[in-house]
């Protein structure tokens, strides 16, 4: 039976980050964003709150929470804003290599201490010059014994320049993409490591992103969490768990707009009334609120399925690609309402709008969201139609009243070229319609 109500505990746990959210995140979002800066004691204290890495398992000393509590919580504070979100959500994308590897040493060793201090830990895949091609990766790992050196550089890290780990991606042969990727758990005071400046961005501004060099880094044969060619598996894992996570970001956001939209459009007066009372507006809103309903569906879908065993894959790029352009499109909408006042920094649309135009991009892009997607659609999807060619629709003769399969008069024969029916004992030499031979012509029941 298909339930959609969350448990008397996900629902406190909503309530608790929405609280949290208005007092401690939207306060300080404009001033963060204008200066460019994270503010280090909200992270602290959402994780003081606990509201950050609830997705330890219990036996690390965490919450165990699923996925769908993660989304829950990433909606509520990306409606506040969408960049302080960011570097909070970037502990669980960080954790989840560690937390799907069978390292067992290093999730003893560092999963307890990040459930029960502030340590900050990040993930790094994207390079200068790859960011969606995860098997394109050229920061190399050479075997040194049974460890392994790291040289290269990591580019577009979220929390690079302020996290205390890395969940590093590195390759041992550039050249056998996939199949050399291997990963590593790194530490921000190792010998070697070193931290870029903060990359200026249009928006996102509340979250620091940095580029990450290495310099002949030593990593221990503990700290492997992937061996070469297993990392890329863990990678795709990491992200059929987290893909969601950014819908609803997009989710939260969009709310935002909607709501500061709708209470606009109720207020401002045009030509002796309110807007909302215009046609066009309203169904400006509506179309915002469809939306922004739609996109939270599918990420509670997706998350449902990664917290039930399932393969979330598919669902999780539907949910990121729908939610982060539905979203776009519901801040452009938000922005045209509120007209010239929506184009200055007075109000938070054109804040929201430069924030959630990332989401377009980072953790896979919307372009291989469709190729993740048309890939499962042209080859692994299973129709239940039957094929067309097996397909007569009967328009002579009513199949409940003749028997088709008797009366050698009513076999149906198909044209596979134009689709034209053709009833008996044996299909026609030619097509009536199309013109094509006898033997384009296939019986059908």
């Amino acid at each position: 039976m298909l339930d959609f109500t969350l448990t008397p505990e996900q629902t406190e746990l909503k309530l608790k980050a929405r609280e949290f959210a208005l007092k401690h995140v939207l306060p300080v979002a404009a001033y963060y964003d204008e200066i460019d800066e994270t503010p280090l004691y909200v992270l602290k204290k959402a994780f003081e709150s606990g509201l950050t890495n609830g997705e330890i398992p219990k036996e690390y000393g965490g919450k165990g929470y699923g996925v769908t509590e993660g989304v829950i919580i990433t909606e509520e504070i990306a409606a506040a804003c969408p960049g302080i979100a960011t570097s909070l959500f970037d502990n669980s994308l960080g954790m989840e290599p560690l937390i799907l590897s069978e390292n067992e040493h290093a999730k003893q060793k560092y999963l307890p201490k990040i459930a029960n201090e502030f340590k900050l830990i990040a993930f790094a895949t994207s390079e200068p010059m790859m960011g969606s091609d995860v098997s394109g990766i050229r920061c190399s790992a050479t075997k040194d014994g049974e460890d392994y050196i790291l040289n290269g550089t990591k580019y577009w890290v979220t929390n690079g320049g302020i996290a205390d780990y890395f969940s590093i991606f590195a390759t041992v042969d550039p050249k056998s993409q996939h199949e050399g990727i291997c990963a590593f758990l790194v530490e921000k005071n190792q010998e070697g490591v070193i931290i870029g400046k903060s990359i200026p961005k249009l928006g996102q501004r509340c979250s620091n992103t940095s580029g990450i060099h290495f310099n002949n880094v030593r990593v221990p044969k503990e700290n492997v969490l992937a061996p070469p060619g297993e990392g890329f598996v863990l990678a795709m894992k990491t992200f059929s768990r987290t893909r969601s996570a950014i819908g609803a970001f997009a989710v939260g956001a969009a709310r935002s707009a909607l709501e500061y939209a709708l209470e606009y459009a109720k207020k401002r007066r045009a030509f002796g009334t309110k807007i909302s009372n215009f046609q066009a507006i309203s169904f400006k809103l509506a179309e915002m609120y469809q939306k922004v309903e739609t996109s939270r569906l599918l990420v509670w879908k997706a998350s449902w399925e990664a917290d039930n065993g399932m393969d979330p894959t598919v669902s999780a790029s539907i949910a990121k690609f729908y939610a982060t352009e539905a979203a776009l499109e519901v801040v452009n909408e938000a922005l045209q309402i509120f007209g010239g006042y929506g184009y200055t920094k007075m109000y938070p649309i054109e804040k929201l709008y430069r924030d959630i135009r990332l989401y377009r991009i980072y953790e896979g892009t919307s372009e291989i969201q469709r190729m993740i997607v048309s890939g499962y659609v042209l080859n692994a999807y299973q129709a239940v139609m039957p094929a067309l060619d097996d397909l007569p629709l009967h328009r002579e003769k009513d199949p409940a009243e003749v028997d088709l399969t008797e009366d050698k008069n009513s076999t149906a024969w198909r044209c596979q070229i134009c689709g034209h029916v053709h009833y008996g004992e044996e299909a026609p030499e030619q097509c009536p319609y199309c013109f094509f031979p006898k033997a384009s012509f296939k019986k059908s029941s």
